[in-house]
């Protein structure tokens, strides 16, 4: 992986240490509002580990691919079967 690893490594234990607190929330009865906003500020930070690691994969893997002329049409549909999951299509 070509990603800034400690910028992805700290949105993921950002993303843990909020997964427990939700578990947290939830064995405490707390309000359903404030456990979903939770749950959404996660996604938000999942989607940001996502971008970062799809950003590398297409400025390393995909651009030496098309440079080197390489299993150019594998690398667009990796990345078009990742798209197709973020749309539900």
């Amino acid at each position: 992986m070509k990603a800034d690893k400690k910028k992805v490594m700290r949105y993921l234990k950002t993303s843990k240490g909020q997964i427990e607190g939700i578990m947290k929330m939830v064995e405490d009865d707390r309000y359903c509002v404030d456990i979903s906003n939770q749950v959404l500020a996660v996604q938000a930070l999942l989607k940001k580990v996502n971008h970062e690691i799809l950003k590398a994969h297409i400025d390393g893997c995909i651009k030496t691919a098309f440079l080197n002329e390489e299993k150019e049409e594998e690398k667009i549909d990796e990345v078009m079967k990742i798209l197709d999951k973020y749309y539900n299509i």
